[in-house]
C-alpha cells in the first residue's frame, strides 16, 4: 500500500510503526479480557441505573420496540411524520420477541433487560476506545483511556440508557478504529478496513441523521489523505451508502406502510424549518461553556493537556468539528454530543500515560528521599477523578430524577395485581416511561404536546402548567375517570381539592428530585386512586 502524505508526526511517547505493529499483534488476548471487564463493568452499571433522563429513552425506543412486539404502545407525532427510523427500535422489538420465547417477559425483567442489552453495546465501545487508542498511541495510554471512560461520570450515567445517541456513540467508536485516515499511520491498515468503517459510519447515520456531521469530517479527511480517490468514491462510499440507505428504507417503508426518506424528513424538521427549537433553546456557546464542560467534569483539565502533548490534531480537529457545528443549531442536549466524549477521554488517558512515565523510576526526574513515601502526581491525579466522578456518578444515577420510574414499577405491579383500570398522568408529557415498563394493556392518557404548526399556541401540557385547577375542571367535563392519576407535587398541593371533590386520595409517593431541573422543583410523584380502587 502506497503511504499516505501527511500522516501523523512520529511524536507520540515510545510508538512507533512497529511498535504499533506489535500491539495489534498481542491485541486479541488483550481484547477478550477488556471486553470480559467492561461487560462485567457496564452489567453492573446498567443495573445501578434506576433515573430518568431524557423521554427519548423510552419514547423513541423503548415504547415503539415494545408496540412492534406487543401491538400495544404509543407513537408520538415523530413517527406519523417520519421523522423517526425503526432501526434502532427493532433491536430492541426483536430482544423483546426473544424474552417472550424465554418466558422473561415480567415487568421488572422487561425494565432492566434493554438497559442490559445496551450493556453488552457499551463494552463493545470501551474495548474498541481502548484499540483506538492503543493503535494511536500504545498501552500506556490505552489503559489509562479505558480508565478515564469507565470512570467518568458522564459516561456512567447515560452510555447504558436505550437512547439512541448511546449507540451512535458505540458505532464511532468503532467505526474510527478502522479508518485509515484516523490512524497514525496507514501502512499497517488491514485490508478491506475502510470498507468496515464506511459500513459502520452509514448504519450510525441510518440511526441518527445527525451523525453525518461527524463522518463529513472523518471522510472529508480520509479524501485528502488517499491516494485512491476515485475507489474510494466510487467504489466504496456510493456503494456502501447505497446498500444501507436501501435496507434502512426497506425496513421503513414495511413499517411504516409507505416510502419514507427518514434522513431528508429529519433535515426538513430539524435544520430546514428549525422544528427542534419548540422544545428549547440555548445560546451558541452553551456546549464550550456549560455543556459539555459538565460532561467532562473535573476529566476536562487532563483532555486539554492531552490534545496539547499528544499533538494528534486529526482527533482533536474532530471534537471542535462536532461541537463547533451543533453549536450552530438552537436546540442543544447533552446527549447530542455524547460521540465525541470518549474521544476527549483518550486525551485524558494521554495525560495520566504522561504522570506515569514522569513518576516511573526511568523518568527524568527522581524524587528525594523526603518525598518518596508521598503520593505521585498520577496517585493524585486518579485519587481526584475517582473522588469527584464516584459520587456525581452515582448519586445522578440512583437518587437523581428517579420517581417517574418508581411509580411506573409500582403501576405497573399493581396492575398485575388488577388493582389499575385506568391511568392519567396530569403532568409534563413524556415525564414518564408508558407501556415499554407497565407491560400491561390497560388505558393510558398523558397530556399531548405535539409542535403546533401556529407558533405561539401552547400545548396541554403548557396549558395545564399554566393553570393545573383550571386545565383539570375543563379536562374532567369530558374524561373517563380514571382509576389512578398520577402527578408531581407541585401541582398536587393546587389539585388536592379538585382531587379530593372527586372521590380520589393519595396511595403512594415517591421522591423525585432534591433540585430543579427545567421547572419548579418537583420533588415528589404522587399517586391517587378512586375511593373503593
Amino acid at each position: 500500500m502506497r503511504r499516505r502524505k501527511n500522516d501523523y508526526p512520529n511524536k507520540q511517547p515510545n510508538l512507533c510503526e512497529e511498535d504499533e505493529e506489535k500491539q495489534e499483534k498481542k491485541s486479541p488476548d488483550s481484547s477478550k479480557n477488556v471486553f470480559a471487564i467492561c461487560l462485567g463493568f457496564r452489567m453492573l452499571n446498567a443495573l445501578l441505573i434506576q433515573t430518568y433522563f431524557n423521554p427519548d429513552e423510552h419514547w423513541q425506543a423503548l415504547e415503539v420496540a415494545h408496540r412492534i412486539a406487543f401491538a400495544y404502545g404509543h407513537l408520538t407525532w415523530e413517527w406519523e411524520k417520519g421523522i423517526r427510523s425503526y432501526l434502532h427500535p427493532m433491536v430492541f422489538a426483536l430482544f423483546y420477541k426473544l424474552l417472550v420465547l424465554l418466558g422473561l417477559d415480567m415487568p421488572w425483567f422487561m425494565m432492566k433487560a434493554p438497559r442490559l442489552l445496551q450493556s453488552i453495546f457499551s463494552a463493545v465501545g470501551d474495548l474498541y476506545l481502548y484499540k483506538l487508542s492503543l493503535v494511536l498511541f500504545g498501552g500506556g495510554v490505552a489503559k489509562w483511556a479505558l480508565f478515564s471512560q469507565l470512570a467518568n461520570w458522564f459516561m456512567f450515567f447515560c452510555f447504558n440508557r436505550t437512547l439512541s445517541n448511546s449507540l451512535e456513540t458505540v458505532l464511532t467508536l468503532v467505526g474510527l478504529y478502522y479508518w485509515p485516515s484516523m490512524r497514525s499511520s496507514s501502512n499497517n491498515v488491514p485490508p478491506g478496513s475502510r470498507k468496515w468503517g464506511l459500513a459502520l459510519a452509514a448504519l450510525a447515520c441510518a440511526i441518527r441523521p445527525t451523525s453525518a456531521i461527524t463522518w463529513v469530517y472523518v471522510g472529508l479527511v480520509e479524501l485528502y489523505l488517499t491516494h485512491e480517490r476515485l475507489r474510494f468514491i466510487f467504489l466504496e462510499l456510493i456503494p456502501i451508502g447505497i446498500v444501507v440507505l436501501g435496507l434502512m428504507c426497506l425496513l421503513d417503508r414495511l413499517m411504516h406502510g409507505s416510502w419514507v426518506l427518514v434522513p431528508l424528513n429529519f433535515l426538513k424538521f430539524n435544520f430546514l424549518s428549525s422544528g427542534g427549537d419548540y422544545y428549547g433553546t440555548h445560546k451558541w456557546h452553551w456546549y464550550f461553556t456549560q455543556g459539555f464542560s459538565v460532561m467532562l467534569f473535573s476529566f476536562a483539565p487532563f483532555c486539554f493537556a492531552g490534545i496539547i502533548k499528544s499533538r494528534c490534531w486529526k482527533l482533536s480537529g474532530l471534537i471542535l468539528w462536532v461541537l463547533g457545528i451543533y453549536s450552530i443549531l438552537g436546540h442543544k442536549e447533552f446527549r447530542f454530543v455524547l460521540p465525541v466524549l470518549p474521544i476527549s477521554l483518550i486525551f485524558s488517558g494521554y495525560s495520566l500515560a504522561a504522570l506515569e512515565e514522569c513518576d516511573s523510576p526511568n523518568g527524568e526526574k527522581k524524587r528525594s528521599c523526603i518525598y518518596k513515601n508521598w503520593p505521585s502526581k498520577k496517585q493524585l491525579a486518579i485519587l481526584f477523578l475517582l473522588a469527584t466522578n464516584i459520587p456525581m456518578a452515582l448519586y445522578m444515577s440512583l437518587v437523581h430524577q428517579r420517581g417517574t420510574e418508581d411509580v411506573m414499577n409500582y403501576l405497573s405491579k399493581e396492575a398485575m395485581k388488577e388493582n389499575v383500570k385506568s391511568i392519567l398522568f396530569l403532568m409534563p408529557c413524556h415525564a414518564t416511561p408508558y407501556y415499554s415498563t407497565l407491560h400491561c394493556n390497560l388505558p393510558m392518557r398523558f397530556l399531548d404536546c405535539s409542535p403546533s404548526e401556529e407558533r405561539g399556541i401552547p400545548d396541554e401540557s403548557d396549558r395545564f402548567m399554566m393553570d393545573p385547577v383550571g386545565f383539570a375542571v375543563d379536562f374532567a367535563r369530558n374524561w373517563s375517570c380514571p382509576s389512578h392519576i398520577v402527578m408531581f407535587d407541585s401541582e398536587e398541593k393546587q389539585l388536592r381539592k379538585f382531587l379530593v371533590s372527586h372521590s380520589f386520595r393519595e396511595v403512594r409517593r415517591f421522591f423525585h428530585a432534591h433540585f430543579k431541573v427545567d421547572r419548579d422543583l418537583q420533588a415528589s410523584v404522587v399517586v391517587y386512586a378512586m375511593t373503593g380502587t
